[in-house]
């Protein structure tokens, strides 16, 4: 439609030819959704995904070389609180993936720099109040960990450093989010294997080869995590101006500070943050029930996981490639495109979880030698193996459905679905555990991934009828 109507209505010009990938079009461009547009943009993130837990092995390998045991102790601790805060603000990433496929779907790219704008000046926001309270942050960290003097000294000047790398990792979130909200997964891919690639080379520098230890690996993250954003924000600019078919401001203020839309904005990642919370909080109650059982099964269960965590990476390209069609789709009013992405990726995803779960039942005792060398560990992890193999294979509908509520920006179900889920699979496990005590507790945790998938797809059919009320009101 020419012009607009109302405070976050869809503007498209009429009068300046539309230009997408250097082609003119009379038209938003048509969505191309076929097994190989998904494929082409699934494949850059699984590599990209699969570089992330390296980085872990990296750091390990330094200190465990070079280092003690306390530092050991203190990277853990230290690594284990950035990894919840950003996983608690991933939000910045997912929210602005949704927005901006349904601004790219619309064909209002305006609104695709503007939802960038908004997430990088919350970003900016939350990092400001993150480098103020982190006293009283790391004090509440180590109060929560019965760990010895030493290893909470090292923790503090881990953290002290690290911290200042805080903004860059949030503002890159956003930009990420804005390339797959955009279809660029290669862009994603060069930005995720500069952030992992220079952080390990930087990391075994200063903190193996110059003697830093800790210190060096924090400083070296620290440098990884601001020289990216500089990439991002680079590669960022060149594929806005690429996709501008607009006369409005290239950061349009009007927009990214219009309360109806920071309202949205603010509403949503509210929504995927409690949503983030709550299956953080299902994955520590597996691991604490775990504990319970003695240290070898504590052991045995954490390297299940470490198998289960690398498959749930490499099932993610279909959730980020799902992400991207039926965020176009659903901004284009289009739920013939819609239910079309939807089939693809199921059969994908089916296919590809169906895959890893054979290599994680018969290669998984290879792995699990790898991870560790203690036979008891060993026993108990190989016992349990076909019920890690058997999580892998049904994961998988939880992880496309979050795609599509990702890429619909249907996050108050998202939350709701996480919430129901996690309650269901803790009130469900007591009972189980006090049955069949550790296999009863992996049966309630593969319970747990097939529950997200049933409480998220309750709400499906209410999210297709939500496109039919778009229908009228974009161009197609």
């Amino acid at each position: 439609m020419c012009g607009k109507d109302g405070p976050a209505a869809i503007h498209v010009p009429c009068s300046k030819p539309i230009r997408y990938r250097g082609a003119v079009l009379s038209h938003t461009p048509p969505i191309d959704v076929s097994t190989r547009a998904i494929l082409r943009l699934a494949w850059p993130v699984v590599i990209a995904s699969a570089s992330v837990p390296l980085l872990g092995i990296a750091d390990t390998a330094v200190l465990g070389n070079t280092g003690t045991v306390t530092e050991l102790g203190a990277i853990a601790v230290g690594a284990l609180v950035f990894n919840f805060v950003y996983w608690s603000f991933g939000f910045l990433r997912m929210g602005t993936t949704g927005f901006t496929a349904q601004a790219l779907g619309a064909g209002d790219t305006a609104e695709v720099r503007a939802t960038l704008g908004r997430a990088l000046v919350l970003a900016l926001g939350i990092s400001l109040a993150l480098l103020i309270l982190q006293r009283p942050i790391i004090h509440l960290t180590l109060a929560l960990f019965d760990a010895g003097p030493e290893v909470e000294r090292l923790t503090r000047s881990y953290f002290d450093l690290r911290i200042w790398g805080a903004p860059a990792s949030l503002a890159t979130f956003a930009v990420l989010g804005s390339f797959v909200g955009l279809g660029r997964m290669r862009h994603l891919l060069v930005t995720q294997l500069t952030l992992n690639g220079l952080n390990i080379v930087l990391d075994v520098v200063l903190g193996g080869v110059m003697g830093l230890g800790i210190q060096g690996i924090a400083i070296g993250t620290v440098i990884a995590e601001w020289s990216t954003l500089g990439l991002a924000v680079w590669l960022a600019l060149r594929v806005l101006s690429e996709t501008r078919r607009d006369d409005e401001a290239f950061w349009p203020r009007g927009r990214i500070f219009d309360p109806e839309r920071a309202r949205r904005t603010l509403g949503a990642n509210a929504d995927i943050m409690l949503r983030t919370l709550f299956l953080l909080f299902g994955f520590a109650w597996f691991t604490n029930q775990g504990a319970a059982f003695g240290d070898d099964v504590l052991a045995a269960n954490h390297v299940l996981l470490q198998l289960i965590s690398l498959s749930a990476y490499l099932l993610d390209g279909y959730a980020h490639a799902t992400e991207t069609f039926v965020g176009r789709a659903f901004g284009a009013g289009d739920r013939s495109t819609f239910d079309r992405a939807i089939r693809i990726s199921a059969k994908l995803s089916a296919g590809s979880a169906a895959t890893l779960a054979a290599l994680v039942l018969f290669g998984g005792p290879f792995a699990i030698a790898g991870l560790t060398d203690l036979e008891a560990v060993r026993t108990v992890a190989e016992t349990f193996l076909p019920l890690a193999a058997t999580y892998v294979l049904v994961s998988f509908a939880a992880f496309l459905l979050d795609g599509i509520f990702i890429g619909a920006t249907g996050t108050r179900e998202m939350r709701n679905a996480s919430v129901g889920s996690c309650l269901a699979f803790i009130a469900g496990s007591l009972p189980a555990i006090d049955a069949w005590m550790n296999l009863g507790l992996w049966l309630s945790f593969i319970g747990y991934v097939v529950l997200r998938a049933i409480f998220l797809g309750a709400y499906l059919g209410r999210l297709r009828r939500r496109i039919d009320l778009r229908v009228g009101q974009v161009t197609p």
